[in-house]
């Protein structure tokens, strides 16, 4: 015997999100499979052909340094653990001694984690030849 709580408050939205979680993915999928049966395959000549002036295209391999891809992830990591500390600055007062020891823990794992990557060279900008 199988009981299905249907009177609860939030079980219409429950069955909304399922049905949302459901229904992206297919979409997704089905766009995708209609658009590559709709799309034309022999454009690629159209493409690389001069467009009334200009120089000939010709493809080169992308020569953008991974350098720039790490730098911009380790900005990204440091600055969203950075604010992470302003709601411990909010409540500062609230939270006491405790909140004043996990925020010195949490500032030496950040000192540790930049350490670590100051010494495997991640910080070293190297050049793109």
């Amino acid at each position: 015997m199988t009981h299905i709580v249907t009177d609860h408050p939030y079980f219409g939205v429950f069955v909304l999100f399922v049905l949302t979680a459901v229904a992206f993915p297919a979409t997704l999928f089905l766009a995708r499979y209609v658009s590559r049966k709709l799309a034309r395959l022999d454009t690629e000549r159209l493409k690389l052909s001069v467009y009334e002036c200009g120089p000939l295209p010709n493809k080169q391999p992308n020569r953008i340094s991974v350098q720039f891809y790490l730098i911009a992830l380790l900005f990204i990591l440091f600055d969203v653990e950075i604010i992470f500390m302003f709601p411990w600055a909010i409540d500062f007062k609230l939270l006491g001694w405790f909140g004043f020891a996990e925020m010195i823990l949490f500032i030496v794992l950040l000192a540790i984690g930049f350490i670590y990557a100051w010494k495997k060279g991640a910080l070293e900008w190297h050049s793109i030849r």
